[in-house]
């Protein structure tokens, strides 16, 4: 630090582990984060849950941008809460020679690293495959990117909207005679980040046999293309292209949303021919059930209208209590289309504890979603909310063995 930089603000200390964190299945795993927006965060998040040491690295001057998206307390990015949650937070700029030696020494001690940098960076600047693995040969490195690591898009700058649009998620999603529609969330980051922390645990239980590290190589519009369903095969075999239908289903009716008498939305589904039975006498219809297109649900889709005309009407006569209530009394499919103020209300999610509370330094009590799934043995656990940014810097380093004047010299450098 030369003289003129202002002293760094006070950073809140760092949480002490939760009582459970000893016995959680991916304690002693360490994970460096070197990722941003955000697939590749979101997957050392969800290992964090389960107890690996995640150390976030970013850089002294260009945090993740994730830290600034969305709505923001006091100057504090809320998203970022979530994403960097159970994570020590460093700051590193790769692109110096110190910075690069000390990732080195920090790769040396890791299991994983995840990175979502173009093609060639981490190369650019001698971090690539054969420099870390020469260092640590059990390490995994996770690469994200929007296209993967070859082919003819790979150095292209790629995000989840091109995603969404690639793997044929917006063609089908619409009305018929609407433009396609992208989601106004990051669908396929959430989903590559998901399968990134799978192909990471794949990679390391591959490691427990072979004693070698390897490089997954995860392309944002591979697993959303997946999640799609067997569109490929329909179109290999059949030459069908899947057309938008809005709420409605090529596969079974009714399907959709409906309006009740109050003014609320409900969804029902039919994907079981024993449902689509009960709800037809549940409504009134008992009669289309003898149809003999009804026997089928591709057969009842062609018939959409009359099944939509039957459902809808009914629940248009009744308020959404008393829809949900004889639809619950009837065994048939259905629920509340609910927004987060109902999501943060709801018996069923209050019960299964999916949005948490957590107490954070700097906001004080703070809900969001928990832990993905629930285990009986070793659950995982929120031990701490997205820290600030190099909150953890000074820590992490002297555990690797810096000591003030490596730290003093990092600075001066500017790769702190």
């Amino acid at each position: 630090m030369t003289p003129s930089d202002p002293a760094p603000a006070a950073a809140p200390p760092a949480p002490s582990p939760s009582p459970t964190s000893a016995d959680a299945p991916l304690t002693g795993l360490r994970v460096l984060d070197l990722a941003t927006l955000f697939a590749g965060p979101l997957a050392a998040t969800l290992l964090g849950d389960f107890g690996a040491e995640v150390v976030k690295v970013e850089h002294p001057r260009k945090p993740d941008p994730s830290r600034g998206h969305g709505p923001s307390k006091d100057g504090i990015g809320l998203w970022w809460k979530m994403l960097g949650r159970n994570k020590r937070t460093i700051t590193l700029d790769l692109s110096t020679p110190g910075g690069r030696s000390t990732l080195l020494r920090l790769a040396g001690t890791a299991d994983v690293v995840v990175e979502n940098f173009r093609p060639g960076t981490l190369e650019k600047w001698d971090l690539g495959w054969p420099e870390v693995s020469a260092v640590n040969p059990r390490l995994v490195l996770a690469r994200v990117t929007g296209f993967g690591q070859f082919g003819p898009y790979a150095h292209r700058p790629g995000f989840g909207t091109l995603a969404e649009a690639m793997s044929g998620f917006a063609a089908i999603t619409g009305e018929p005679d609407a433009p396609p529609t992208l989601p106004p969330f990051g669908l396929a980051d959430s989903i590559a980040g998901l399968t990134t922390a799978y192909a990471i645990m794949t990679a390391l239980a591959a490691r427990d046999r072979t004693g070698e590290g390897q490089v997954v190589d995860m392309a944002l519009i591979e697993p959303i293309l997946t999640a799609l369903g067997p569109q490929p095969t329909w179109y290999d075999q059949l030459g069908h292209v899947q057309p938008r239908t809005g709420n409605r289903s090529q596969n079974n009716a009714p399907r959709g949303t409906y309006l009740t008498a109050d003014g609320t939305w409900v969804a029902v589904s039919t994907s079981a021919q024993s449902i689509a039975e009960r709800v037809m006498v549940l409504v009134g219809r008992p009669d289309l059930i003898d149809e003999p297109w009804f026997a089928s649900g591709e057969d009842r889709a062609r018939h959409a209208d009359v099944l939509d005309e039957a459902v809808g009407g009914w629940i248009a006569r009744h308020t959404r209590t008393d829809v949900l209530a004889a639809f619950e009394k009837a065994e048939a499919a259905v629920a509340p289309v609910q927004d987060v103020r109902d999501v943060m209300t709801d018996p069923q999610y209050q019960a299964l504890d999916t949005i948490t509370t957590v107490d954070d330094p700097e906001l004080g009590p703070l809900r969001m979603q928990n832990v993905l799934f629930r285990l009986s043995a070793t659950p995982g656990a929120i031990r701490w909310a997205g820290r600030p940014h190099g909150a953890d810097t000074e820590a992490v380093l002297t555990e690797l063995g810096l000591d003030p004047d490596d730290l003093a010299e990092l600075r001066a450098e500017g790769a702190l």
